[in-house]
């Protein structure tokens, strides 16, 4: 029997947080687009994986692109608002995570979507990747991008790659280490976590979670010991009684013969298994510990057991051997600065803190982190274009954690709203070298930086500015300056007071409160309610993610009396602030 073969302009394999960006964008766009994915989901991290309370990005200003779409139709689909966790500003059932990118998709009639298949075979010609067989069909593509979990095109078509450390010598890295050793041995890549879904029940009549083979509850015995059983479940917080467990302190975090993942399918087989064995055990470890009024939640994930995730969240893949790479100086700060160096070719922003994750030890960083609007937040970073390019192969673009990127910077580069502006950058990109008739070494990036800050659906951010919100009406001439001008970018992050936006345009539901303002440190900021009088007498802490808020916040006095208007997070314990008024004494 002949498989059948699909012809499109722009062909995505993996339909995860990077993969599903670039097919929506690349249709879009306008190009014939073919979007092949492993599992009954798209989005990946914020869905598949279940990580349903993403970090990074969550600065009002750096909302855009389709990230910022994203967080858009969340807060109009999800009842109750997004303010349930406290390692995140925004989380959300992954159902309705799902549904987004499902309907997305749907209503483009210029993609078509393909799930449940694998790549078993990427085609070359004249060192050209021209298509990929799977199981039962081939597709070929003019543009072909690898949007996989773990870099599957890569390994198939021997495109080079990286896995694991590199040495400070390599590039310099200051967190680099000398030499190779026993740790960096047996964790080559960070640790993936299989993330389960738990429920309140309300009282002591969940079902019993039985333990996988191996149980061993010595290794979670002091889980939340620092933070106390409430805080612990809080941390990952969802709608409905619903609770993430996604834990890295003694956790289900899951790094034992990492390596096995690309040493073939059956090694591969083998640590999943144990990967999803290792959290369920987790959770029997929870519910024993905590009692019977926590159980797995029911219905939540489209296959038995539906509490448990499709697939383990990964926070590490092959890494792309690139036309640039992207290390941890270019991660960092510059001199006196709160923002890294921004790369000519930059398509996508992020600014989460460098985090890594091994399950026996903490790797020492250079700090990345920096107070802003009343709380920790990360230095902002850019993603240049040429790390999506393999350095001598054509007709291939990456859009994953396997960006050409050192093991060290993955730490930051990793996290699922970069991802999406990376996948967003990537499907733009595709669709403009199908217009062109050119590879994507040769697309001209400043006509792809433009499309992306002028798409009419989702445009995107490509310069990280504080105080550039993107429903300010000198948002796209900002970015454009400061694009044509590199050396005139503020170390401070922030646009002239030319184009601050201090209105306040905001259609979140929130609430008034009154009290009393207090100046504990530099940015950080408590308020004592005094109306209304269910909140009489309670200190929250004050956070903002806009940067008027945050400009006033630094000139009220102490113990001034003061009006804001904002949302409580019962979970993190702060008031996050979207408007202020100052009252007389």
């Amino acid at each position: 029997m002949i498989n059948p073969t699909y012809t499109a302009d722009v062909l995505i394999v993996g339909g995860g947080t990077g993969g599903s960006a670039a097919a929506i964008q690349a249709a879009r766009r306008g190009a014939k687009t073919i979007l092949v994915s492993e599992f009954p989901w798209l989005g990946g991290m914020l869905t598949s994986a279940g990580v349903s309370a993403p970090d990074g990005n969550e600065l009002a200003a750096f909302q855009t692109g389709l990230w910022g779409a994203f967080l858009q139709e969340l807060r109009q689909r999800q009842l109750g608002g997004l303010d349930n966790s406290w390692v995140s500003f925004f989380s959300y059932d992954p159902r309705l995570g799902a549904e987004i990118f499902a309907d997305w998709v749907h209503n483009l009639s210029n993609l078509h979507w393909i799930s449940g298949r694998v790549p078993l075979e990427v085609f070359q010609r004249e060192n050209c990747v021209t298509g990929v067989r799977f199981a039962d069909f081939v597709v070929e593509a003019k543009i072909i991008i690898d949007g996989t979990e773990l870099g599957d095109l890569l390994a198939l078509g021997e495109i080079p790659y990286r896995w694991g450390w590199e040495l400070q010598s390599e590039w310099g890295e200051p967190s680099a280490p000398i030499a190779f050793n026993s740790l960096t041995d047996k964790y080559p890549v960070q640790a993936p976590t299989w993330v389960a879904i738990m429920q309140d029940f309300g009282e002591a009549v969940a079902p019993e979670i039985s333990p996988a083979p191996n149980y061993n509850p010595s290794l979670f015995v002091g889980a939340w010991d620092d933070y106390g059983a409430e805080q612990f479940l809080n941390y990952g917080r969802l709608p409905e009684g619903l609770f993430m467990i996604n834990w890295p302190i003694c956790g289900n975090d899951y790094g034992e013969g990492v390596a096995r993942l690309i040493e073939s399918e059956a090694s591969k087989g083998e640590f999943i298994q144990e990967c999803r064995w290792h959290s369920q055990n987790f959770v029997h470890f929870i519910q024993n510990q905590l009692g019977r009024r926590y159980g797995l939640a029911e219905g939540v994930f489209p296959h038995a057991p539906t509490a448990f995730a499709l697939h383990p969240y990964y926070r590490e893949s092959r890494r792309l051997v690139g036309l640039t790479i992207v290390r941890e100086q270019d991660i960092l700060p510059i001199p006196e600065g709160r923002v890294a160096s921004i790369y000519p070719d930059t398509i996508a922003i992020g600014n989460y803190a460098n985090d890594h994750h091994y399950p026996s030890f903490t790797l020492p960083l250079q700090p990345k982190s920096i107070r802003w609007g009343g709380r920790w937040t990360g230095t902002p970073f850019t993603i240049p274009y040429r790390c999506l390019i393999p350095a001598a192969t054509d007709g291939l673009l990456v859009c994953e954690k396997n960006i050409s990127v050192s093991h060290i910077a993955n730490g930051a580069t990793r996290l699922q709203p970069v991802v999406m502006g990376i996948g967003q950058a990537a499907g733009m990109a595709a669709a403009m070298c199908v217009e062109l008739g050119i590879q994507p070494r040769d697309l001209p990036v400043r006509g792809l930086q433009e499309a992306l800050l002028q798409d009419l659906q989702a445009p995107a951010a490509i310069i990280p500015l504080f105080n550039s919100l993107p429903n300010h009406t000198e948002w796209l001439k900002c970015q454009i300056y400061y694009l044509n001008c590199l050396q005139a970018y503020p170390p401070s992050g922030n646009c002239p007071s030319l184009y601050l936006d201090k209105s306040d345009r905001s259609k979140w539901e929130s609430e008034s409160f009154t009290g009393i303002f207090h100046r504990l440190n530099q940015q950080d900021y408590k308020f004592t309610i005094a109306t209304p009088t269910a909140y009489q007498g309670q200190v929250w802490q004050l956070v903002t993610l806009r940067s008027h808020i945050d400009e006033q916040l630094q000139t009220i006095v102490h113990e001034q009396v003061i009006t804001v208007r904002g949302r409580l997070n019962h979970s993190g314990h702060w008031l996050l602030v979207e408007n202020i008024g100052i009252l007389p004494k």
